[in-house]
């Protein structure tokens, strides 16, 4: 492979205007993480008091020290929820991805500091996440259950539909058949419905005295059948020990119920892996920091995306596949932590199309490109390269800047549905796994085609610069004026600056990490780090199928 010659003059006015843009930003997304996030001291040193810990306590002592811990929706139903006094924090629950007696797991903590650890929909949609990782990557998953179950004032949005609480239940009975372990720690509350999560586990413990598990608790079984029983006698951690037989285990404390899960998955035997290529990583050739000077402070600024992927890939070395044809999209074949990758980005300038000459012979000027779209050459190169990297079980990283694919008379006369159409083809039956960053734009089916949420990367990350919609904002509040003939100027006016502001709220990457469409917000200079996870985790699932499309128009 061929070190990638940087260009980059980290000298200049407009790379130190773009470096102090996003240090900006990242200022903003640690403060907006840490307001959201932090725990009350008041609230923690009452859990204190009764021998509990909070969500990110727990998990903090039952990881291997030391080690890397990746938090799947951190921003959770931010800026939603807003009638329910204070909020819901992170959804009320916390997923990671850690180590735990030297294997990779996921984490799925209630927060008893959210209302109790009660579920809204969003509490579903992310732990239903957490399910799908695991399934997905054939990782071990550690219930950390602390929760009163459903809000019961927001019911309808938890409760009877496909993506709701149920599908929580149905899942573990498909990880069960998967083999996949699935480990149980009640710490507290655990009512209802959602006493199944534990009780489909493989393992289940309590924790004595604190910890309570009902269908139905005392008020309920007072209402209904008249009869009278405290907590414990209902569904105390010894009663169900000692009587039901419903737990395995009874902790006496927390401190022992993290010993009594590092215990549990340090007895996992020896999981198969895909055994993806990996040899001995380099570090980038160029420093990672310098990745804050390249996106452009101005949205219609333009940057050389191989600039980016310089400072992510090992030894900055890159093997660029077509380099001379359809140029608005990047592809090659590098190495990430020592894993083989396939690399596909949009490019962030404007290139030059050599075009063929007229009817006469005669040599004709090249056409230039835009950047950040997907014309009918770049469509193609990037469908073949999917299906290379398939037929190779080469993992995909894509890297968005995408403001979707050409219009106009001369894109759909050459055919750019269908062009685009194979390439959503190829994505959508892509096998090997996948891994998207949204650096800045990912607009329309540009987002499809680049592997957004519904095309299943195994994680999606957004720079604080990202920005997720059907289109940008001026061109959408444009295209709906023009539908508004009936009208006057200053009605037109006001209109738009309702649209725009409405677009700028929707396309902020906070909006889209609030409902899941993006993992988490994270700072570029961990790009690198967190594919290196990412890759990490999906080599322990060796179940690979098949490469196969349909019938693909041409």
């Amino acid at each position: 492979m061929k070190k990638i010659v940087s260009q980059l003059d980290i000298k200049s006015d407009a790379y130190r205007k773009n470096h102090n843009t996003m240090l900006t930003l990242l200022t903003e997304l640690q403060t907006r993480s840490t307001e959201f996030t932090q725990s009350q001291p008041k609230s923690l040193e009452k859990l204190h008091k009764r021998h509990k810990y909070s969500a990110r306590e727990r998990i903090e002592k039952v990881v291997d020290p030391g080690t890397e811990i990746v938090e799947i929706g951190r921003f959770a139903a931010y800026g939603m929820y807003r009638d329910v006094p204070g909020g819901y924090p992170y959804a009320g629950s916390v997923v990671v991805i850690a180590t735990i007696s030297g294997k990779k797991v996921v984490i799925m903590a209630n927060e008893p500091l959210v209302k109790s650890g009660s579920w809204v929909g969003m509490t579903c949609k992310k732990n239903l996440r957490a399910q799908e990782i695991s399934m997905e990557n054939n990782l071990p998953i550690v219930y950390m259950v602390d929760s009163a179950g459903v809000f019961l004032e927001r019911q309808w949005e938890v409760f009877p539909d496909k993506e709701h609480f149920g599908r929580i239940f149905r899942n573990n009975a498909k990880m069960a058949a998967m083999g996949i372990p699935q480990i149980s720690c009640v710490f507290g509350w655990c009512v209802a419905g959602g006493a199944y999560l534990p009780g489909m586990s493989s393992s289940l413990a309590m924790v004595k005295d604190n910890a309570s598990m009902f269908l139905a608790g005392p008020f309920l079984v007072k209402s209904a059948l008249g009869q009278e029983a405290d907590i414990q006698t209902l569904g105390g951690a010894s009663m169900h020990n000692a009587l039901s037989g419903v737990a395995d285990h009874l902790l006496e404390n927390e401190e022992e119920a993290f010993l009594w899960i590092r215990d549990q998955i340090a007895l996992i035997g020896g999981q198969p892996r895909a055994h993806f290529d990996r040899i001995e990583p380099e570090e980038p050739a160029y420093d990672p920091e310098e990745i804050l000077g390249i996106l452009p402070a101005e949205p219609t600024q333009t940057y050389d995306v191989r600039e980016i992927i310089a400072r992510i890939v090992d030894a900055s070395r890159f093997d660029e596949f077509k380099p001379l044809w359809g140029q608005t999209i990047v592809t090659g074949f590098a190495r990430i932590g020592g894993y083989a990758v396939g690399i596909v980005a949009n490019q962030g300038k404007a290139v030059k199309k050599q075009m063929p000459p007229d009817p006469y012979g005669r040599p004709q000027p090249p056409k230039i490109q835009m950047g950040n779209v997907i014309y009918s050459d770049s469509a193609n190169k990037a469908s073949h390269f999917i299906m290379l990297c398939n037929e190779r079980r080469i993992p995909l990283i894509f890297f968005h800047d995408v403001t979707g694919f050409m219009v106009g008379r001369q894109a759909e006369n050459g055919g750019i549905i269908q062009d685009g159409a194979q390439f959503v083809n190829v994505q959508a039956n892509s096998v090997v796994p996948k891994f998207s960053v949204v650096m800045r734009n990912s607009y329309g089916a540009g987002n499809y085609a680049m592997c957004g949420k519904a095309y299943d990367p195994r994680f999606i990350f957004a720079w604080p610069t990202a920005r997720i919609a059907v289109m940008e904002g001026g061109i959408a509040a444009n295209t709906i004026l023009l539908t508004k003939k009936d009208l006057s100027e200053d009605e037109k006016a006001a209109l738009k600056k309702e649209i725009m502001k409405r677009y700028e709220e929707e396309t902020s990457p906070y909006f889209s990490a609030a409902r899941l469409i993006v993992d988490d917000i994270i700072d570029p200079r961990d790009t690198r780090k967190l594919l290196t996870q990412g890759l990490e985790m999906a080599d322990h699932n060796p179940n690979i199928p098949a490469y196969k499309t349909g019938v693909m128009r041409m």
